[in-house]
């Protein structure tokens, strides 16, 4: 029974992902302020998430806790702001696929803090996931990597690892639903301060026409992050971080489909060399 629930988690927290990345980038590209869309999706899932809080009882968590539901809120409103911001300047199509560079930057990052020497499936992993990424981009080259669009991924990218990190901390020492919730309330205040740090915008009225995609994001997004807690509290990280690439052959049909953009069937070859070269990594390589 456990193995179901876990699959069904995985299917819905991939499908979310995408589907929220769609509504988050119909916004974007209607003029929507990258900035005010990450706040407004974490505020609906607060506002969401309140009638649970009378359920909790935080007067046992640690400082610990506290510790890690902070940096994690930090990191994962940063993220997602970051993921915004790309979403407004370049193709789902191209910009899904990188996700998988979470894997060559979890295998970095073993190395210089925890010395953990990559073997040859790992090895074999970046080689496969370089590879594909240049039907992705089209290009061998790195100056890719100074598109605006692809830089800001990259900074989502690297958020979200370390965001990784700290929700299983949190789901380790409460549970998945209190997880939810504090990632919620502490990702809405931490979105708003980045709201008022980078932009002079007063906080508008929403338009009429983008109120239904910022509700659509909300449920996405929200679903997406339950599941992801979820996921993570009965599966290992890496193993379940593997599962979550499949969402980057969903965004590249999605891209196809919604957003007019070209060479599906190469950006899907790449893809799939991509998701092999990370799963080697995230499964083999250590």
């Amino acid at each position: 029974m456990q193995i179901l629930l876990n699959s069904i988690a995985v299917l819905l927290r991939v499908f979310t992902n995408s589907f929220s990345n769609v509504f988050q980038k119909k916004l974007a590209n209607e003029g929507e302020n990258p900035v005010y869309v990450n706040f407004i999706n974490y505020l609906l899932l607060s506002i969401a998430s309140l009638p649970m809080l009378f359920f909790i009882d935080f007067s046992v968590f640690t400082p610990v806790f506290w510790k890690y539901a902070v940096l994690g809120g930090i990191f994962g409103a940063i993220c997602n702001c970051f993921m915004v911001l790309a979403l407004q300047n370049g193709e789902l199509s191209v910009l899904g696929p990188i996700n998988s560079y979470k894997a060559i930057i979890g295998l970095i990052f073993g190395i210089i803090i925890l010395h953990e020497i990559p073997n040859i499936y790992g090895i074999l992993g970046i080689i496969l996931i370089i590879f594909g990424s240049y039907f992705i981009f089209d290009t061998a080259s790195p100056k890719v990597f100074l598109k605006k669009d692809i830089q800001y991924r990259m900074y989502a990218l690297l958020f979200s690892a370390i965001e990784a990190v700290f929700i299983k901390k949190v789901i380790l020492l409460s549970s998945v639903t209190t997880s939810f919730i504090v990632s919620s309330l502490l990702g809405a205040l931490f979105a708003y301060m980045i709201l008022k740090i980078f932009t002079k915008e007063k906080i508008k009225k929403t338009d009429r026409r983008h109120f239904k995609f910022y509700i659509l994001t909300a449920i996405c997004f929200g679903i997406m992050t339950f599941t992801t807690a979820y996921v993570f509290k009965y599966m290992n990280v890496g193993y379940a971080l593997s599962l979550f690439q499949i969402s980057i052959i969903i965004n590249v049909v999605l891209g196809y489909k919604l957003f007019k953009e070209k060479n599906l069937l190469k950006k899907l070859t790449g893809s799939l060399i991509i998701l092999i070269g990370s799963a080697t990594i995230l499964i083999l390589g250590r």
